[in-house]
């Protein structure tokens, strides 16, 4: 188990980037959160395996959602302190 902070940057609010980060990471079995920032960016949690964490972050770069433009992905690790039991969208 792995736990990630990302902050995205480009043209990721008003887009649906929230909603369809939460598709893919149910899809993946990734838990976590995702949840818009005053700056514009978007920044997400993720915890998961190894490969399926991966793979999330691959599609997280590439632009989840069609409308979406992904400039930056600022990636970190960090310990495993909290357990999450689902992936949300927070406000």
């Amino acid at each position: 188990m792995k736990t990630v902070t990302m902050r995205v940057t480009g043209l990721v609010q008003g887009v649906g980037f929230r909603w369809t980060t939460q598709m893919i990471a149910q899809e993946l079995g990734i838990t976590g959160t995702v949840k818009n920032n005053p700056d514009g960016s978007v920044s997400i949690v993720a915890q998961g395996d190894e490969l399926p964490l991966e793979h999330f972050i691959k599609k997280i770069k590439a632009s989840p959602s069609v409308a979406a433009h992904v400039d930056h992905v600022d990636l970190k690790t960090i310990p495993n302190t909290e357990k999450f039991t689902r992936f949300s969208v927070v406000y």
